[in-house]
């Protein structure tokens, strides 16, 4: 009896875990959403399909539902146009919102739209698009087609076979998005004529893989007022500045660096912040190099300081320690050259991190606390004073973005430490006075009225 109780309380503990883990993946693949678009050819219709609430993420049982409803009156031609990232965002900021047709990156999709039978999709769970592609397979019975856009004058089609074309369209991650999606627009735009013009009726349908991040928060300005974009306005430039990153010629990134001020001044004189000068188009990376083990980043600027050439360049080391068992980035030198002459400080004791991690300090500099030291007392860097701020540099195991930052902080800061003894002296004197006052004794006789008095005899 008491084993098939304990049985029975462990089913039950597993049926609870498991509900838990369904109810958080359910949270969790509904937190990212993605549009999808899908129309047919002029002449076409669909049937008449109640369209989402607003705010209502479609999971894929409803989207099951809404292919099998829409592929009973479409052209079983189908197209997918198939996008790596793309939210609901994407169409408010970038399409013809407000009229605004002259400025949408849109132009072929909304035509499209505008002549056709359509139905739209704000928000469709990731983990429903994601299978988008075996869903419309299991449909129509026919395998996927994977094909270039160059390449769909070579197909065979007819509008009494079910057919479905999948084009996997260009990445439109970088820095300069609106222009991505514009040439993809252009993409689908050139399918759908080249389509109409063989008399081919289709099924078209855009979505993507993943979910784009566009929308940005709203500064406030200092003076309480708001800051942001308004309709109709073009969004306000960034002041954060992307890094810099050097790209080698095999293996795409391979150095990012990046800095909020990089002062430096020469011969006691004033400070000068070359971060205007770094994060813009106008810098050249000349003499910068990467490969397995060593990376060099070098920084050219032009009349700096009263001189014409100034090079400042970071000289990166991947070394193996036997003691942590793993690689290290270390930051061997960082050097600068002006007008044929050349300084040089070393910066190996102070900054190292993890090799596929990046470093990140508040304060680089060769003044107070230093990390980055001459190479020696009779070197040109005695001459020169650096103050980078909130630098953060990574060499090795670069993708797009920052990795991991291990910052220069330790562990114990000096208010850490102020604050640990200011605590430890307040706690001894606790200590002390609740010793003192268990130390203290009564009196343990009293005089007592109704007895005789007590005498205490006086010696002479």
């Amino acid at each position: 009896m008491p084993e098939e109780v304990t049985c029975r309380a462990v089913s039950s503990l597993k049926m609870a875990f498991i509900s838990l883990l369904f109810i958080l993946i359910s949270l969790c693949s509904c937190r990212a959403q993605v549009p999808l678009v899908l129309w047919t050819s002029e002449g076409y219709s669909l049937p008449a399909l109640t369209e989402p609430a607003a705010g209502e993420i479609v999971s894929g049982g409803k989207l099951v539902s809404y292919l099998r409803s829409a592929l009973t009156t479409s052209p079983h031609n189908v197209v997918l146009f198939l996008q790596d990232k793309l939210s609901i965002d994407d169409f408010t900021v970038y399409g013809g919102a407000f009229g605004n047709k002259q400025g949408s990156v849109f132009k072929n999709l909304e035509s499209a739209l505008e002549t056709s039978a359509h139905l739209v999709l704000p928000a469709l769970a990731w983990s429903a698009a994601v299978s988008v592609e075996e869903l419309f397979q299991e449909e129509l019975r026919v395998s996927a087609i994977h094909i270039e856009p160059t390449g769909l004058d070579q197909l065979q089609l007819s509008s009494s076979q079910p057919s479905f074309l999948v084009i996997s369209l260009p990445h439109t991650t970088g820095t300069q998005p609106k222009e991505l999606l514009r040439k993809n627009d252009e993409i689908i735009g050139d399918v759908l004529t080249s389509l109409k013009a063989r008399g081919v009726p289709y099924t078209a349908v855009y979505t993507a893989l993943k979910p784009s991040h566009v929308t940005e928060d709203t500064p406030i300005s200092k003076s309480g007022g708001f800051a942001g974009r308004t309709l109709l306005q073009a969004p306000a430039e960034s002041a954060v500045k992307p890094p810099v990153m050097f790209n080698s010629t095999t293996s795409g990134p391979c150095i990012l660096f990046w800095a909020d001020r990089l002062n430096i001044s020469y011969n006691k004189g004033p400070m000068f912040d070359l971060a205007p000068h770094t994060f813009n188009t106008s810098l050249t990376l000349d003499g910068s190099m990467c490969n397995a083990t060593v990376s060099r980043l070098a920084l050219n600027y032009r009349n700096v300081l009263g001189f014409s050439s100034l090079q400042v360049a970071f000289t990166m080391r991947k070394i193996f320690f036997p003691v942590s068992a793993r690689n290290w980035m270390v930051l061997e030198y960082v050097e600068l050259n002006y007008d044929g002459q050349r300084a040089l400080f070393n910066g190996s004791r102070g900054i190292n991190v993890p090799a596929e991690y990046s470093f990140h300090c508040q304060r680089v500099s060769n003044t107070e606390s230093p990390l980055l030291v001459p190479n020696s007392i009779t070197d040109n860097a005695t001459l020169w004073n650096l103050l980078f701020t909130d630098f953060q540099i990574q060499a090795f195991n670069v993708t797009e973005n920052f990795a991991y930052a291990s910052d220069c902080a330790s562990f114990f800061t000096p208010g850490i430490w102020m604050g640990l003894v200011t605590t430890l002296l307040m706690v001894l004197i606790l200590t002390y006075g609740l010793h003192m006052i268990m130390q203290l004794r009564s009196m343990d006789r009293f005089d007592d009225p109704k007895g005789p008095a007590i005498s205490v005899p006086q010696s002479e």
